[in-house]
């Protein structure tokens, strides 16, 4: 029987854990550091657009050549790209200036998150994909809910740059970590694989990965207009302190990563699909009713809904996105194809949100959001569902 590395598992665990968190503390409050250097709704959404564009172009490049010439080449030299970006972050004071770092910052983050998700699904036994992904992406979620939580106090009794500061100094802990204890590249299962042939188009056509990506990027979507005009929202509509805004934003991706855990043991258990699909409807219904929002009780308990929905889909939809990795010996690229998935979700969320902002009302991104998502249950659904001949 199959055993877990459990070495390099804690690794990169607690690497990606450091990184996320400071990469929490800092991301939540750009809209309103950006809103205060003078930007329009529209270029909010580019500076968390420009991330996803650098990123999602160099996923496909990073996630391929990380299946032919090892994991390690490539997670070492992004946590510390992580931490001389926060450097930069320091010393910036225009929207342009936001909107340059932002696209490094994607550059570096193509580097580290598929990357490092296809060492955990190479190393992840058989049958114990959704609870090896579950307990993994509980360092993404519970990351990201502290640092947004860590940022507002920071903010609030030291300054934005202290917060970027936080950012650079944990983002050297994973670098510190992956360095030192994760094994040289020569002995990843990935490298053993990568002679093995391969084609993209056999994958990109494929209507189960289709329909997973279809999924996350429509997730993701809705991450993007959360992450991007709640602050916002929350600032204007209930006069919310910036520890307040760190506190909602944390809410949501901290009960996604509570449950992560159960979620995976069930995701190896239970049916994959109808998971995905209900936290799917959750996630729809709770976008939508951050617009129905009279107080800022009503916002948090939205933002709970929403990490539920999360909670409940995520480790099944990876654990599937793992088995068709191992699938297709590819295991790399079908993470950045996810992560491209991710990048795209973000990118659109932010800029079609904006310019909902701009031509409309601030409150109407959350109604697109919990459309797009409930479209796109329906056609991972249909994806997923279509078997081949």
């Amino acid at each position: 029987m199959e055993r877990l590395d459990k070495k390099i598992f804690g690794t990169l665990f607690f690497s990606i854990f450091a990184a996320v968190t400071g990469v929490g503390v800092v991301v939540p409050l750009l809209p309103i550091y950006a809103h205060d250097l003078g930007a329009s709704g529209l270029y909010i959404g580019l500076i968390f657009g420009s991330f996803s564009i650098s990123r999602t172009f160099f996923l496909p490049w990073f996630g391929r050549l990380s299946d032919v010439r090892g994991r390690k080449p490539f997670i070492v030299p992004g946590f510390l790209a992580y931490a001389l970006i926060s450097l930069a972050f320091i010393y910036s004071s225009a929207v342009s200036t936001l909107i340059v770092i932002r696209f490094f910052h994607g550059i570096a983050s193509a580097m580290l998150m598929p990357v490092i998700q296809a060492y955990i699904g190479d190393i992840t036994p058989r049958g114990r994909e959704g609870i090896t992904m579950g307990i993994f992406n509980m360092s993404l979620f519970l990351g990201l809910s502290l640092g947004p939580l860590i940022g507002g106090v920071i903010k609030d009794y030291f300054s934005l740059q202290a917060s970027f500061l936080c950012m650079g100094l944990l983002a050297l802990v994973g670098f510190f970590l992956s360095l030192i204890l994760l094994p040289p590249a020569r002995s990843e299962k990935s490298i053993a694989q990568a002679d093995k042939p391969f084609s993209w188009k056999a994958v990109v056509y494929d209507w189960h990965v289709i329909g997973l990506f279809t999924f996350r990027f429509a997730y993701v979507f809705c991450v993007g207009i959360i992450w991007g005009f709640i602050p916002l929202y929350a600032d204007w509509r209930f006069e919310a302190s910036s520890s307040w805004i760190g506190i909602l934003i944390m809410l949501g991706v901290f009960v996604s990563g509570l449950i992560h855990l159960p979620m995976g043991y069930l995701a190896d258990r239970l049916n994959k699909q109808l998971m995905v699909v209900a936290g799917g409807l959750i996630v729809s219904y709770a976008v939508l009713s951050f617009v129905w929002a009279e107080q800022l009780a009503d916002l948090i308990r939205a933002t709970i809904l929403f990490g539920l929905g999360g909670g409940v889909s995520m480790p099944a939809l990876m654990a599937m996105a793992v088995l068709k990795g191992q699938k297709i010996n590819a295991m790399g690229s079908m993470m950045a194809l996810m992560t491209v998935a991710h990048s795209l979700g973000m990118f659109s969320g932010a800029l079609m949100g904006g310019m909902m902002m701009d031509f409309f009302q601030l409150q109407t991104v959350f109604p697109l959001g919990g459309w797009i998502m409930l479209i796109c249950t329906g056609l991972f659904l249909g994806g997923t569902s279509i078997k081949k001949n």
